[in-house]
């Protein structure tokens, strides 16, 4: 078993990466290399603006290259849950936001002529106690009349068509969900913003940022200093740097994943008929989906952990697991992948994009972000060029969580009261 991302070891090779050194002067400097940053660069680029990109590793080589391959609509909450807490205008906003991302993955794809296995197959949630069907009933009540007049309410019996396993009881399928290969959409994503001008510079830690006058920044590096008329952070979890602020508002929580062996055609279209993009409704619940070379990703927070590769291989034994729970005929097939990455999740799981202290940023995106941390790169972008985009995620104060100051200390006991609440409800 190979303790890598499935996504990174198959996608071709970035050779976008500027090759002269860091620029003492830029337009706009953009930190972090995933969908956000380099989709910033690419429409900064595209509209003539000098922008350097800065990423610490290698583009795409966090959450961007380490999720689970899902494209999909939709909020990560339960839609009803959403209109009780925000309304339904704010709600129904964010959710159209969400459709609004899927379409523009699809239209840069289109654009750019990027090789990535792309597809729209619809998203499958399923209902993994009998009372949560009620839940997925009332949200598909509100989203057909509001949002989604296509949304689909599946019963026990209709599930049963849809998916080889007896676990479930009943589901929600949003037919516009999708799927890719992320590592070769980001690298394909990298490679244009590159054709069009933006200089992305791996290997470029921020170790220092220093306000010169409001948005303008002298930005100190692993590899020399730049100034910055204006800053996007894009850096995900912001774990590391010198990125405090971000730091007490973003936790970093681990996700993981398993890849198997390709698995054959009829064994596939037994347990999976109509080869969607699947997530169950538990609070540790999984996500699941298909490659085009046949395998079956498989992944969920199957422990609530930092990800390293101890973490990781122990938490591929439990996806492995609970996938044979769930498909007993896959008992005897090898796992070829186990990887793991962070999700920088705030605490009402939405995401946060605006200005702070003349620092742009886009952020927070909760384990749902391949979408909406392309669009929100488009966004942000057209911000920092002050063409007022609508931006869903520029919303009130965004408050510290109390006690906490980037190290999740708070993971295991957070991790034991989901599960209380699994088994109760």
């Amino acid at each position: 078993m190979k303790l890598e991302s499935f996504w990174q070891a198959t996608a071709p090779e970035f050779t976008g990466a500027a090759s002269t050194p860091l620029p003492a002067h830029a337009d706009v400097v953009v930190i972090g290399g995933g969908f956000t940053g380099v989709s910033a660069a690419l429409n900064l680029a595209k509209s003539g603006v000098d922008v350097v990109l800065l990423e610490r590793d290698q583009v795409m080589s966090q959450a961007s290259g380490r999720n689970g391959g899902h494209c999909n609509t939709g909020v990560a909450q339960n839609f009803a849950a959403l209109v009780a807490s925000r309304g339904l205008e704010e709600a129904s906003r964010f959710y159209r936001a969400y459709d609004d991302a899927v379409s523009y993955v699809n239209q840069v794809i289109d654009e750019e002529q990027i090789s990535c296995d792309f597809r729209l197959c619809g998203k499958l949630k399923l209902a993994s106690k009998p009372g949560h069907f009620a839940a997925l009933r009332e949200a598909w009540a509100q989203m057909r009349e509001s949002v989604d007049p296509n949304i689909q309410l599946l019963s026990k019996e209709d599930v049963r068509a849809e998916i080889g396993s007896d676990d479930f009881h009943g589901g929600l399928l949003q037919l516009r969900g999708g799927q890719m290969h992320m590592g070769k959409f980001g690298v394909g994503l990298a490679e244009a913003a590159a054709r069009y001008g933006a200089k992305i510079y791996p290997g470029h830690s921020v170790t220092g940022m220093k306000q010169l006058k409001e948005h303008r920044y002298l930005i100190t590096t692993s590899q020399g200093e730049i100034i910055a008329e204006k800053v996007l952070m894009a850096t995900g979890c912001s774990n590391e740097g010198p990125f405090p602020w971000f730091q007490r508002r973003i936790v970093p929580v681990g996700s993981f994943i398993v890849a198997t062996t390709p698995l054959p055609e009829s064994l596939l279209s037994t347990l999976l008929p109509h080869d969607r993009t699947y997530v169950t409704s538990l609070n540790i619940g999984n996500y699941f989906r298909t490659t085009a070379d046949r395998r079956l990703i498989f992944g969920g927070r199957a422990r609530f952990a930092m990800s390293n590769p101890t973490s990781d291989s122990r938490s591929g034994a439990v996806l492995k697991a609970s996938m044979v729970k769930m498909f007993p005929a896959l008992a005897e097939v090898p796992v070829e992948y186990c990887w793991g990455g962070m999700v920088d999740m705030t605490a009402d799981r939405l995401p946060r994009a605006g200005e702070h202290n003349g620092v742009f940023y886009a952020l927070g995106y909760s384990g749902h972000g391949t979408q909406m941390s392309v669009w929100m790169g488009r966004v942000m972008a057209e911000v920092i060029a002050e063409k007022q985009p609508d931006n869903p995620w520029q919303r009130e104060a965004w408050p510290a969580l109390p006690g906490y100051f980037g190290k999740p200390w708070f993971l295991p006991v957070a991790g034991l009261y989901y599960k209380t609440m699994d088994r109760f409800s």
